[in-house]
């Protein structure tokens, strides 16, 4: 190889090197330029959320709970009379739907045997006719009584604690919505279970109408708890700190919206009684964030970013737990929905902070 061919190879490697730092460069601007609209993006997107509080208003009522179980009627009394040896059926007393009492005579067979009623009720069904033959121990005539019934429910080991004889409850059945007074007359403490959880049979008598029927299906309440005129408080405006104690948002005389502590009391899963901390005619807030739509950049930078959810105040967001309370079937209250008020993220009506 020449010398002048040499001169020139060693002239050239410059010039690529410098051409190489150059693309470099380049590059790394490229991805400063993106990272720097991909943080505005991230901000952009960030402000099109706004936080709503709702309003409710604390008031006078009654609230109670109850624990709630379901059963069915079954009859007490119920007798099919049978023949206590071969004969004729002379006489008929009685026909279906008749009502007897104890004692009265309900057929007479040839054989001197005379069949009567041994408790009051309704004569349900007549099995025989006046001349028919019959023979030792053939039904005769089925006697129930419709108006007194029991019902059984089963108790889990959770809620056995809450239930004992005595306690006053109520019977509605499904069918009709009749509600009749009652009482709990007896627990078997023997649990029959054999699934994971125990339970136990509570038994109540019942005086029903007419038109309510054995079978049928029926919702026996046992009141618990109950708090009379005392302020109320829809449960959806509580909110709760990191150590579950319940407070509410109000406005203070700034109108910036502050923390305010409430101690609760009797609740029924839908309102929640206040025994202190607010008065009757409050106003509450209670914090629900709204995802506005995004703009066209906001939604391609959302996908770069794995379509994460960006939320605002993300991180200090106060949860609501309900886990105090427990489901309930009965009770009271009022307290109401009210107004809505939207401001942008993060922020607090009038400076308040979080």
């Amino acid at each position: 190889m020449s010398e002048q061919t040499l001169v020139l190879q060693k002239k050239k490697r410059p010039k690529r090197r410098k051409r190489i730092l150059r693309k470099i460069l380049i590059t790394l601007l490229i991805l400063a330029l993106l990272a720097g609209a991909g943080l505005y993006a991230y901000y952009a997107l960030k402000q099109e959320y706004t936080v709503t509080y709702t309003g409710y208003t604390a008031s006078t009522g009654s609230i109670s709970n109850a624990l709630s179980f379901s059963g069915s009627l079954n009859l007490i009394d119920n007798m099919t009379y049978t023949a206590g040896a071969d004969g004729t059926v002379r006489t008929l007393y009685v026909q279906a739907g008749d009502d007897v009492q104890e004692g009265d005579k309900l057929l007479r067979l040839s054989n001197g045997e005379t069949v009567k009623a041994t408790f009051n009720g309704r004569v349900n069904s007549v099995k025989v006719s006046e001349g028919d033959e019959v023979s030792a121990g053939a039904s005769l005539v089925q006697v129930a009584d419709f108006s007194h019934m029991k019902v059984s429910i089963r108790v889990d080991e959770y809620d056995i604690a809450d239930v004992r004889v005595g306690q006053n409850c109520t019977v509605t059945a499904t069918a009709t919505e009749k509600t009749f007074q009652s009482s709990i007359a007896d627990i078997d403490y023997i649990s029959a279970s054999t699934g994971n959880v125990a339970y136990y049979t509570a038994t109540a008598y019942v005086d029903v109408d007419e038109g309510v029927y054995p079978g049928m299906q029926v919702t026996i309440t046992i009141p618990q708890e109950e708090a009379k005129d005392v302020v109320v408080l829809k449960m959806d405006a509580l909110s709760f700190d990191e150590t579950n104690s319940a407070f509410v948002y109000m406005y203070d005389e700034n109108q910036a919206l502050v923390e305010v502590p409430v101690e609760v009391g009797v609740s029924n899963g839908n309102y929640v009684e206040i025994k202190s901390g607010l008065k009757d005619g409050d106003q509450v807030y209670v914090e629900v964030e709204v995802e506005a739509e995004a703009s066209g950049l906001a939604s391609l930078m959302s996908g770069l970013f794995g379509g994460q959810q960006m939320m605002p105040g993300e991180g200090s967001r106060r949860n609501r737990d309900f886990s105090n309370f427990g489901p309930s079937s009965m009770g009271g209250g009022s307290g109401g929905n009210g107004t809505q008020r939207t401001m942008p993220s993060g922020g607090f009506g009038g400076g308040g902070t979080r």
